[in-house]
């Protein structure tokens, strides 16, 4: 067993929504075991507000999230990736970048909440409901037990999740 928490990052095209609330509810639900990250291959620069305001919502500090580009993750020093999970098809379709580790990758496609528009209502609703989609995959990741899993057993798991309820 080893103290050195088990590293996530999780990539969308704008990272602003999906991939904002993937890290917070695996750092939130994961901590001390987990530690994760997001990044997009096209940062939209800032979140979402819809995604800021269901992390104030949820008692999460905003302060540290920031749209960042996943070239971060593979410059010297960056943190070794332990998983990559793409919240989004076009991420899931683009060439990752290589990062350090050969990290597992799987693909956790969502509707883009970010794509809601209307009242602030309807937007914080669209927000809700990927919170609780990607909480249910969170928490099915958290329940494995990965140190009895040989790594196709974890890749077939990590798909397993990826198809739960919402599978975009």
């Amino acid at each position: 067993m080893t103290d050195t928490p088990f590293t996530v990052l999780v990539l969308c095209t704008g990272n602003s929504a999906r991939s904002i609330l993937g890290e917070a509810l695996f750092n939130h639900l994961g901590e001390p075991r987990v530690r994760a990250f997001s990044a997009g291959s096209k940062p939209k620069g800032v979140p979402h507000p819809g995604a800021l305001r269901l992390l104030a919502r949820c008692g999460i500090d905003t302060a540290p999230f920031r749209s960042k580009s996943w070239n971060e993750f593979t410059a010297p020093g960056a943190p070794a990736i332990d998983l990559a999970i793409t919240v989004c098809g076009n991420a899931a379709g683009e060439t990752c970048p290589v990062f350090l580790g050969s990290p597992l990758k799987a693909h956790w496609g969502l509707p883009d909440p970010a794509d809601v528009t209307g009242a602030q209502a309807e937007v914080d609703a669209a927000f809700e409901e990927t919170w609780r989609l990607l909480e249910m995959r969170v928490r099915a990741f958290l329940a494995l037990d990965r140190a009895a899993m040989d790594k196709p057993a974890l890749l077939a798991a990590l798909a397993e999740i990826g198809a739960m309820e919402g599978a975009a």
